[in-house]
């Protein structure tokens, strides 16, 4: 079985078109003119800004002219994240997608499902006749995932409607009424070139397979953080053999949970089989500690050339320290909403640039503004004590829930009426655009949904196909009712 051949085949077909489609964050221009090729194909309104991004008008269905604007809104760009052994360039290659039972994945790469599927969705109903409904805009915003940068940039008057469909949440049955606000952190070391001692040896750690995952929807799942992971073995091995670094690069992007880390160390190559042992043994310890969540969890160190240079042993420590103590995970969970996590961080890369610098890249969220602030501080805190130069990004406003929202009764009732249960009304602690389209939009009426999507932001990202069939008669049947 091939996605082509899956119901509902209007959703599916547009979907599978879109995975071949390159669409990194900030390089949406192949994606961009797919669209504007749709709307043109079904003569239909298409308007893009100055941010990238794209809004295709349909009329209503006759007899729905005076119907209130609905807005279906989607991102075009995609988490681009693969596995290490992959060969992939996501500027050029398509997905490569496979079926495994109930669900879509692909081979060793992120899969796009965020927010591929809201798309196809709103695709899909923009090309039908079948759908009763009032005048639809379908708003397409750039560069969601790095930063946002089209729902920042979108204007006043760009979109017409008052009530907003999010197609980006990832939990079939849950309908989200707000959202956490969030920022970035990053932390830079300078550093100069040391000569490596004589008598050294070199090692690679490698720490792989771990899940990863989304830094805001599955920060309180407890998964290994890769940069956490590497750290300590290196730490663990400074105390006892004076190891020296000459390279650590750990994550990739901010808003996921790192999956890989690889350090390069050097020590007396007198102390070669007790440094194997000791990375061994650490090693067997953290997969214990982890084995619950874990299980593919890998942690190799091999014998390597020599390298070129170390940093200073003075840099190497407040490195060391500022990323051991430097918070990962949930700091609080909310009073208000049971279940929710309030605030978290995450510490998303490490990486050395260009011979003189190490840049370390972590996200904070938060459902309260306040807070957010205050984690940013706490985390800048721990590298600014350690010597680093610390920036803090302007960062994105949450949504704050609005339990009175008209189309969150159109939809529940919907939802209790397609599939005899009711739904779970919650707030995400993931990031949506939502908060940013409020302050531009103050009147809009907003609620997010739609289907299961795992692993988002890693190789393990999967989507589940039974759950897009719910998604899809419920986004329909919400339009015919309102």
């Amino acid at each position: 079985m091939t996605i082509s051949d899956l119901k509902p085949s209007e959703l599916w077909k547009y979907f599978e078109e879109i995975t071949k489609i390159p669409r990194p964050s900030k390089k949406e221009e192949k994606i961009i003119q797919y669209l504007l090729n749709f709307a043109k194909q079904y003569n239909l309104e298409a308007e893009r800004d100055e941010a990238d991004n794209v809004i295709i008008r349909k009329p209503a269905s006759e007899g729905k002219e005076n119907k209130p604007i609905v807005i279906l809104q989607s991102h075009s760009d995609m988490v681009c994240e693969k596995n290490s052994e992959i060969v992939h360039d996501f500027n050029t290659d398509a997905i490569q997608t496979f079926i495994d039972g109930d669900w879509i994945k692909a081979k060793g790469t992120t899969l796009g499902g965020d927010d591929g599927i809201g798309i196809a969705a709103a695709l899909a109903v923009l090309a039908s006749n079948e759908i009763s409904h009032g005048p639809i805009e379908a708003l397409f915003t750039a560069d969601e995932e790095t930063g946002m940068s089209g729902a920042f940039g979108l204007k006043e008057g760009f979109m017409k409607g008052k009530i907003l469909i999010n197609l980006d949440s990832e939990d079939e049955g849950e309908l989200f009424i707000g959202c956490a606000g969030g920022m970035d952190t990053v932390a830079e070391f300078n550093f100069k070139k040391k000569k490596l001692p004589e008598n050294s040896a070199a090692y690679k750690i490698s720490v792989t397979g771990l899940n990863g995952g989304h830094s805001g929807d599955e920060i309180d799942k407890g998964l290994g953080n890769s940069n956490k992971i590497l750290n300590r073995l290196i730490f663990d091995a400074y105390k006892q053999f004076k190891v020296r670094l000459a390279d650590f690069n750990g994550g990739n992007l901010r808003n996921a949970i790192p999956r890989e880390a690889f350090g390069i160390v050097t020590f007396n190559k007198k102390f070669t089989k007790e440094f194997e042992n000791l990375i061994n043994e650490t090693a067997e310890k953290i997969k214990k500690e982890l084995f619950a969540v874990e299980q593919n969890l890998s942690i190799k160190a091999e014998s390597v050339k020599l390298p070129e240079y170390l940093i200073p042993k003075k840099t190497q420590k407040r490195l060391m320290h500022a990323l051991s103590a430097c918070w990962h995970g949930v700091y609080s969970m909310s009073a208000d909403m049971p279940g929710l996590v309030e605030t978290s961080t995450n510490l998303a890369s490490v990486k050395f640039i260009n011979d003189k610098i190490i840049k370390i890249e972590t996200s904070q969220r938060s459902s309260v503004e306040s807070a957010k602030f205050d984690m940013a501080q706490t985390v800048g805190s721990v590298f600014e004590l350690a010597g680093a130069k610390v920036t803090h990004g302007d960062g994105y406003p949450g949504w704050k829930p609005n339990t009175n929202s008209n189309i969150l009764k159109v939809t529940e009732a919907s939802y209790q009426n397609l599939f005899k249960q009711k739904p779970i009304v919650r707030a995400i602690h993931a990031g949506l655009e939502c908060g940013l389209f409020l302050e531009k939009y103050p009147y809009l009426d907003m609620i997010s949904f739609g289907p299961t999507i795992k692993g988002a932001h890693s190789p393990d990202e999967r989507l589940n196909i039974p759950t897009v069939k719910k998604f899809w008669e419920l986004l329909v049947e919400v339009l015919e009712k309102l």
